[in-house]
């Protein structure tokens, strides 16, 4: 691969995640295994400007499963959100690592790097079974909440229907009441309409008799009057005789 306008020897392994979370990861692993400081920019003299994103360079570090000589690290992560290819190329004494010429040192290096693959792999197993584990507790809150939840509402809905059916029943009985209270006016209305009908019919008869009495009365009085005028002539005609 060629990193920094220089071809080099190295060894890769792709790994099936996010490449900004195989970056961060790498960086520190690199830092721990060598236990020197990670550059981001070249230690090269011809090459001053900041490296590309994604590469990475350790000078002069330590990493004694590989050699007990001081190593430079050159190392570039690239790819995307699905599948991440780490790269690395180690050199001691000036010499790039090969298969070829030192296979011992070779092979360390390999299995360092897909130690540091089935680490990632095993940290993102674990942090996803956490993820699914924090997903499972939130759940089992939620469905307690909603069941606590479903149950007030519930309780709240019984409630509003025993209030229901005591407002109906409180209505019903104010309707009862009221149909009896217009029944017991309108007997009360038919009760007066009949007594008023009779008065009246009293009053008719008593205007009746009052009007026949009156009426007598006034017979009685032409009768009187006539009784008179006969007595004064009776009157008269005794007078004559005599």
């Amino acid at each position: 691969m060629v990193v920094n306008g220089i071809s080099r020897k190295g060894q890769r392994t792709t790994l099936q995640l996010d490449r900004e979370v195989v970056e961060r990861a790498w960086k520190a692993y690199l830092k721990k295994q060598s236990g020197s400081p990670v550059n981001g920019v070249s230690f090269w003299p011809f090459d001053k400007a900041n490296k590309p994103k994604g590469i990475y360079t350790i000078k002069k570090g330590e990493i004694d499963t590989i050699s007990s000589q001081p190593i430079n690290i050159f190392s570039k992560v690239a790819g995307g959100q699905d599948s991440t290819v780490v790269w690395w190329s180690i050199e001691i004494g000036g010499k790039s690592l090969s298969q070829g010429d030192t296979p011992k040192e070779w092979d360390h290096s390999a299995g360092l790097l897909q130690q540091f693959a089935r680490n990632l792999y095993l940290e993102d197993i674990q942090s996803e079974v956490d993820y699914a584990e924090d997903v499972v507790v939130y759940s089992k809150e939620e469905a307690e909440w909603m069941s606590k939840s479903a149950s007030k509402i519930k309780a709240k809905i019984v409630q509003n229907l025993e209030e229901k059916a005591a407002m109906e029943a409180a209505l019903a009985s104010r309707t009862r009441e009221l149909e009896q209270l217009n029944q017991n006016i309108q007997k009360d209305l038919d009760r007066q309409e009949l007594a008023l009908a009779a008065k009246e019919r009293e009053l008719n008869e008593m205007n009746k008799k009052l009007q026949r009495w009156l009426i007598r009365q006034e017979v009685a009085q032409q009768e009187m009057e006539i009784m008179r005028q006969t007595m004064e002539v009776v009157k008269a005609k005794i007078s004559r005789m005599i």
